[in-house]
């Protein structure tokens, strides 16, 4: 793998992790139409944890009074700023209970659906379409509740098939619930650091018995730096996309690709 493909396949990830364009459904086509190489487990685990460090860059401000809330709580000197994150920080464990439940019992059952362009091509379709109904969702100025978490977390977890888009089922399931878009993309991004975080211990073990060799160093540093930059603008853009109100624009990208691949497949091939 030459340095240049190890950044391009960074800025892909970092890109598609955030953007409601989903990141397995690319990485699979890449893979898939592009004859990309099978890079290797490290290679893997350090994108998404580039991914990681820019959800923790953009929102540090949140994440370290989610830290400390707690603490404030139990101490009982919490204002109504903290008092809020410390119920963010229950929402937060409560919404990865059904990505925890996937990754443990249904990691090796759909281990083979990642192969299955077909399902890749679907399921891009569906994210299309939940993107173009965006528009029409009213906000009702509910707030987020358990109950809620619970919901948007089974949207994450519906989201390990590729082709869905994470960032975007989550949020659109929030938007359906009435919350506030922008609070629910926040909720979203922030949420994915359990789920990244867990889909990498989940990995580490075959990582711990095939360390990667000391000449694919600098390639896996390159991919995860270009994954954290671009993650970072990738964040940016849809906070500002969401506060326009223009998810559909995600839309018409994922119905053009799903029905390029669905051509291809059954007309072409």
């Amino acid at each position: 793998m030459e340095l240049i493909k190890a950044i391009i396949l960074g800025v892909v990830q970092g890109l598609t992790e955030f953007l409601p364009i989903s990141s397995s459904g690319h990485l699979v086509l890449g893979s898939e139409l592009l004859h990309f190489q099978e890079q290797g487990l490290a290679f893997d685990i350090f994108l998404h944890l580039g991914t990681l460090v820019s959800v923790c860059i953009v929102f540090r401000h949140e994440l370290s009074a989610m830290l400390v809330a707690p603490l404030a709580v139990l101490q009982k000197r919490a204002d109504e700023k903290l008092t809020r994150f410390f119920y963010w920080d229950i929402y937060v464990i409560v919404a990865t209970l059904p990505a925890v439940v996937v990754g443990l019992f249904l990691k090796d059952s759909i281990a083979g659906i990642f192969t299955n362009l077909l399902l890749v091509y679907c399921m891009l379709f569906v994210t299309g379409l939940i993107m173009l109904a965006t528009p029409f969702i009213h906000e009702r100025k509910v707030e987020l509740n358990r109950p809620r978490a619970l919901l948007i977390g089974c949207a994450q977890a519906m989201a390990i098939l590729p082709g869905l888009s994470r960032s975007g089922s989550t949020i659109f399931t929030g938007m359906l619930l009435g919350l506030n878009r922008e609070t629910v993309a926040r909720f979203s991004f922030i949420m994915s650091i359990p789920a990244i975080v867990g889909a990498a211990v989940l990995q580490s073990g075959d990582l711990i018995d095939n360390p990667p060799g000391s000449e694919s160093l600098l390639l896996i540093a390159a991919g995860t730096v270009a994954s954290a930059v671009s993650g970072y603008f990738a964040i940016i853009l849809l906070l500002n996309v969401i506060r326009k109100n223009k998810l559909q624009y995600f839309g018409y990208y994922c119905l053009f690709i799903a029905s390029c691949g669905l051509i291809y497949t059954f007309f072409l091939t």
